[in-house]
Order: C-alpha cells, then sequence, then structure tokens
C-alpha cells in the first residue's frame, strides 16, 4: 500500500498516512481538525546494496580495452622544429 503525504488547510501541518490506492483525497487533521487535502511528494525510494557504480559491474580479470589507432603513430616533430628554427633566426 503506498504512503500519502496530506496538508491541512488551516494549520498546514503535514502528516503521511499508509492507505489504499483508493482512499480519500481529503482527512481531518489530527491536530486541528480541519479539511487536509492529499499533496504530491516525492517517492521514498531507498537503494540498497552493492552494484551501483561503475566499478561494481568492471570484469576482475578482463584486458583493457584496446587503444586508439590514432595513439600508436609516432607524434610529427618536423611543425615543432620549423617553429623553433624560425624563432631562432
Amino acid at each position: 500500500m503506498p504512503l500519502y503525504e496530506y496538508e491541512c488547510s488551516a494549520c498546514h501541518h503535514r502528516f503521511e498516512k499508509i492507505e489504499s490506492f483508493d482512499a480519500e483525497e481529503e482527512k481531518p487533521c489530527p491536530k486541528c481538525g480541519n479539511v487536509a487535502k492529499r499533496v504530491l511528494a516525492p517517492p521514498a525510494i531507498q537503494f540498497k546494496g552493492s552494484g551501483w557504480y561503475v566499478t561494481d559491474y568492471a570484469r576482475k580479470n578482463s584486458a583493457p580495452p584496446p587503444t586508439s589507432s590514432s595513439s600508436d603513430k609516432p607524434a610529427d616533430k618536423t611543425g615543432s622544429e620549423t617553429k623553433k628554427e624560425r624563432s631562432s633566426s
């Protein structure tokens, strides 16, 4: 059964009740007795246990992912050498 949150229209007291889906949207306020209406509230979600991080799903005996082919090529130094030669002259 869901947990509903109510707020009193007179004293603004908020309270919760566990009720069925077809429960009425108006209840008497337990503090002052006036009409309290059901309000929208964020759902109560609890994440329990492991498995919420990327590292929890990683395979322990797997090889690292292959590197891209662009990093295997040697760096072209001709452009930087020509800049140095031009700046020294």
